[in-house]
């Protein structure tokens, strides 16, 4: 598996984010239920949002997000950053090496 930060940047006014937001959780929900997310959440000030993710690939894990509800309204634009997660707690072993 791989590992990714997610950077999304949001393009479009925050009203528009605000009504696309429960459709984008649920769609979020997708990607726990299938173990590509770890965690995500909003940036402060609120100018997008930050996931950590896995996926066997940077394609899939873009396919996935293509998905987005805010990618498909034109809301957001997405950064890809690949890591290898050397150091983690103790707890996250068995996401991060993907044995369960």
């Amino acid at each position: 598996m791989k590992h990714f930060l997610v950077d999304i940047q949001y393009t479009a006014p925050i009203e528009k984010i605000d009504e696309i937001l429960p459709h984008h959780r649920a769609f979020l929900q997708i990607g726990y239920d299938r173990g590509y997310l770890l965690c995500s959440g909003p940036k402060y000030p609120r100018t997008g949002g930050i996931v950590i993710a896995r996926a066997e690939s940077k394609e899939v894990l873009r396919n996935y997000f293509e998905q987005d509800p805010y990618w498909q309204n034109n809301a957001a634009q997405y950064t890809f950053i690949e890591f290898n997660p050397v150091k983690f707690q103790p707890f996250l072993e068995n996401w991060i090496t993907g044995k369960f």
